[in-house]
């Protein structure tokens, strides 16, 4: 038997070893989402529930590995019976068995990007809108699958698109539609295809319903504030019944509705839920003290947010963080460079600083002023501005 009280915190500790029911756990970051998700799995092995009774959704399959890594070296190679996977490959699975129910042979196939992006292509020039002016196929395929994220028929959201895209709604549903026929056709699917026609065949086939209803004891979901409409809507859906819904996120975090996460899944999943219980895990291992106090003071302001403070279990460093507003790329990079020129002077090693960017394309100008300036660097991920080929 493991002790959990001695390997969690409080909070951890209370999420971990929860009764059942609906919870939502309010994991801020670098507070042990992934630790207490792991042994949440372990915990309800030990209580007796068969690993495959168990289902964790997460949002990479890098993370689900992780995670059954983890538990297996918590509570056994069991663990790895654990329905574990993101959304999209656990819906293939329903898929493959059931799909019939929806006109799919079990061997369907799955279109990646460049295969979408090649039959939305195909579609366009068939339609005849070869201008130049009109959208390029990854622009077009990006609108079609931003409404299948957020859960809404293209045809309603169609002209909205279309204002977006400079072009005519008329002709993005054509495009549409044909593309819809083409996959078809082929007897393919692509990835929104996956989510949709598994939440379709959740929701219109009631044996289907019921038996993962059934078999699902357990529903543990990570990074539940990037769902989007059909993810959440497929979780409660198998979770009806028995509501053992454990929802791990953050709503400090809610940052990927340009892909079409939904911050309402996360704030309305105490309403959508009777009887849950919410947790909240507050102490940081991640963050000195001076840094959690800016993070509390920005986020404080948020009327929409389930009222937490974090707290630093790391000593102070006696040093603030600095906010530096400037007005463009070049400022930036030598205000950036500037610090670490200073910060080497003082005796600082190059190798203990480093340099984080949202994207590749913001370091162009640092690095241009770092060689310049003739401080070395090395680029962790992508390619160096002057190891690239330029014409």
């Amino acid at each position: 038997m493991i002790d959990f009280s001695k390997i969690l915190n409080a909070g951890q500790h209370e999420a971990v070893t929860a009764p059942e029911g609906p919870m939502l756990v309010l994991a801020a970051a670098g507070t042990g989402k992934t630790h207490t998700l792991v042994h949440r799995v372990a915990w309800l092995i030990e209580q007796g529930v068969a690993p495959d009774r168990l289902l964790l959704l997460t949002f990479t399959n890098r993370a689900a590995r992780e995670m059954i890594e983890r538990a297996k070296r918590v509570a056994g190679e069991g663990v790895g019976e654990v329905w574990s996977g993101t959304f999209h490959h656990v819906c293939n699975r329903f898929l493959r068995r059931f799909g019939h129910h929806l006109g799919y042979a079990p061997g369907f196939g799955i279109l990646d990007r460049d295969d979408s992006e090649a039959l939305v292509n195909e579609a366009i020039k068939t339609l005849g809108f070869t201008s130049k002016d009109f959208p390029k196929k990854g622009v077009v395929a990006s609108a079609f699958s931003h409404a299948a994220s957020c859960g809404a028929a293209f045809a309603d959201l169609a002209e909205d698109k279309a204002q977006e895209l400079d072009c005519e709604g008329e002709e993005l549903l054509k495009i549409f539609n044909a593309y819809e026929a083409r996959k078809r056709e082929l007897g393919a699917m692509d990835f929104d295809d996956l989510l949709l026609n598994g939440l379709k065949l959740i929701e219109t086939v009631p044996e289907v319903r019921e038996r993962y209803q059934k078999k699902f004891q357990h529903i543990l979901v990570d990074e539940y504030q990037d769902t989007n409409g059909p993810q959440a809507r497929l979780v409660d859906l198998l979770a009806q019944g028995h509501g053992n819904v454990m929802a791990v996120g953050d709503d400090f975090q809610c940052i990927y509705s340009w892909r079409g996460a939904n911050f309402k899944n996360i704030m309305g999943f105490p309403e959508r839920h009777t009887n849950c219980r919410i947790v909240k895990l507050e102490e940081n291992y991640r963050s000195s003290p001076e840094i959690l106090e800016v993070a509390n003071a920005c986020i404080k302001g948020n009327p929409e947010q389930f009222q937490k403070t974090l707290r630093a279990t790391k000593p102070s460093r006696q040093k603030k963080p600095e906010i530096c507003f400037l007005r463009n790329g070049d400022e930036q990079a030598y205000s950036v460079s500037r610090k670490i020129r200073r910060l080497v002077e003082e005796g600082r090693k190059p190798g203990d600083i480093a340099v984080l960017y949202r994207a590749h394309f913001h370091s162009i100008e640092l690095q241009m002023t770092l060689a310049k300036l003739r401080l070395p660097y090395e680029i962790t991920s992508g390619v160096g501005v002057f190891e690239q080929a330029h014409t």
